[in-house]
């Protein structure tokens, strides 16, 4: 599958002897759409309806050349179906959900009977629709039923939608199976192995990281690239690049992951697969980590989000990561009500995941309640939210959705531990904790581990500032450094300022 050699046969060719011939011009329209270009996709499609449809007053299509040619009878007959296919792809691809129901039934309902194929790819693409609509059991029924109906190694290629639907669902164990059973096909296959085997690398590698099984998931990823360079295709990177941008998070190399996460942007390709994760945001989300929150704040500002949306399931993902934001300005910079309308939006956002049965997602959001009720110290109110995260992740074995809170959440997971919750469960999370002490930034296996503030104050203290200096940039009077300082020594079980810097190094923290 060579798209864009194709695609650069087609640019060589002159623009009236394609626009001439409507069956070439929708090849070259979805040559176009493989390679996210939608724009251009669009003025083929125009070509192509040219000849299908009467130009009435104030239509944006171009003049009809002067004779049209059809080389291929059969072909020419089918499309009003391919056209109507390609509408739909594009639609989706555009965040056109109604258009994408229009044009998918539109092939429907012209589709004479026995064409699986056609019928099987406007299914999956209301699938799609479902999905960014965040209905997403059905949008799981509906895809599924869509790639019975293609070619089998289709099914290869739409496994990695099956198992992020799954991931959000809070199934991870059945995405897995779902993946599981892709690669089984793939290597029955044989060499070459079919194109998408690359993104149920992907896809497998993310589970993997979730439960906690990093080197595993290093493997799919380099798996995943040694695949996905052997095909022409372009929309397999920014997935890739996504991907080992949260392994390198999971390892606490935030930097690297902010890297993979430019690289990402470089290599996005638009499809139909709904961007509901996107990119910037995951960016905002590691800077909020790495404490650059003014950097977080502009692209809030930039993707005009507030805690009065009306609130969907194609922006939760944003929403979540601007609750984060508004918790670590109230820690940082105690921005006053910032840590409230976290809580108003959090309780908003899980109403939402509630009635679409979002398990995923009610995880993450039960967590950051707990989080900010912590934050506010209201730690049994934060107990009630975090042992309903618990349970309801405890039967897929989530890991580092708990792990990635960092000190306050092995905090709490002590406090849960003392009043017997999930022991078991429990155990094993704060043993993690103790465990990748070292490896993780901002987790450390302490007693008490320090806040956000301390790290801030204690990587400064690793500098050649003196106290005056260290409070001016942070903006906190010399006494409140100072109460700073004394929290560090304490919970480092140091007495100065040397010996704490040592400790750090030791534990990883600097």
């Amino acid at each position: 599958f060579q798209s864009s050699v194709w695609l650069s046969w087609l640019k060589a060719l002159p623009r009236e002897l394609v626009r001439a011939r409507p069956v070439l011009s929708l090849a070259y329209a979805w040559a176009y759409l493989n390679a996210g270009e939608l724009d251009a996709a669009r003025s083929r499609l125009l070509d192509v309806e040219q000849w299908l449809e009467p130009v009435v007053d104030g239509d944006d299509r171009p003049e009809v050349p002067s004779e049209m040619v059809v080389v291929d009878e059969e072909q020419f007959h089918a499309l009003p179906v391919s056209l109507a296919t390609a509408r739909a792809y594009h639609a989706q691809a555009i965040g056109d959900v109604a258009g994408t129901v229009k044009y998918a039934h539109r092939v429907l309902e012209l589709l004479p009977e026995g064409d699986e194929y056609e019928q099987g790819t406007a299914t999956a693409l209301l699938g799609l629709a479902q999905w960014a609509s965040g209905d997403l059991e059905a949008a799981h029924r509906t895809f599924s039923d869509g790639l019975a109906g293609m070619k089998p190694l289709d099914m290869i290629i739409g496994t990695f939608v099956l198992a992020d639907i799954k991931t959000v669902l809070g199934q991870l164990n059945e995405a897995v199976r779902a993946c599981e059973r892709a690669l089984q096909l793939a290597m029955e296959h044989g060499e070459p192995r079919p194109m998408g085997t690359e993104d149920v690398y992907i896809a497998i590698s993310k589970l993997h990281r979730e439960w906690g099984e990093l080197e595993v998931a290093a493997q799919d990823l380099a798996k995943a690239r040694e695949l996905g360079e052997q095909i022409e295709l372009p929309d397999w990177q920014h997935r890739w690049c996504i991907a080992q941008a949260g392994l390198l998070e999971a390892q606490g190399d935030l930097d690297g992951a902010l890297e993979q996460l430019n690289e990402a942007e470089r290599f996005f390709v638009r499809t139909p697969v709904p961007d509901v994760r996107p990119i910037t945001a995951a960016k905002a989300r590691v800077w909020i980590k790495q404490g650059r929150l003014a950097e977080a704040v502009v692209w809030a500002r930039a993707q005009d989000l507030s805690t009065d949306d009306e609130l969907s399931y194609l922006r939760e993902f944003e929403h979540l990561t601007l609750a984060r934001l508004l918790i670590a300005r109230h820690e940082s910079d105690r921005l006053e009500g910032a840590i409230q309308d976290a809580l108003g939006l959090l309780e908003g956002l899980l109403e939402a995941a509630e009635e679409g049965e979002r398990i995923g997602s009610l995880i993450e959001i039960l967590v950051l309640q707990a989080i900010a009720h912590e934050a506010r110290g209201d730690i049994s109110a934060a107990l009630q939210f975090l042992e309903r995260a618990l349970a309801l992740a405890e039967p897929e074995d989530y890991f580092r959705i708990f792990l990635d809170e960092g000190p306050p959440m092995a905090t709490l997971l002590g406090e849960a531990a003392k009043q017997g919750a999930a022991s078991g469960y429990v155990g094993k999370l704060r043993a993690a904790f103790e465990r990748v002490g070292a490896l993780n930034p901002g987790v450390q296996p302490l007693i008490e581990p320090l806040s956000k503030r301390e790290l801030e104050v204690l990587r400064l203290l690793s500098t050649e500032l003196n106290g005056p200096e260290i409070a001016r940039q942070l903006h906190v009077s010399l006494n409140t450094m100072r109460t700073h300082t004394k929290n560090i020594y304490s919970k480092l079980e140091v007495n100065d300022r040397q010996s704490a810097v040592h400790r750090a190094q030791e534990l990883g923290l600097i």
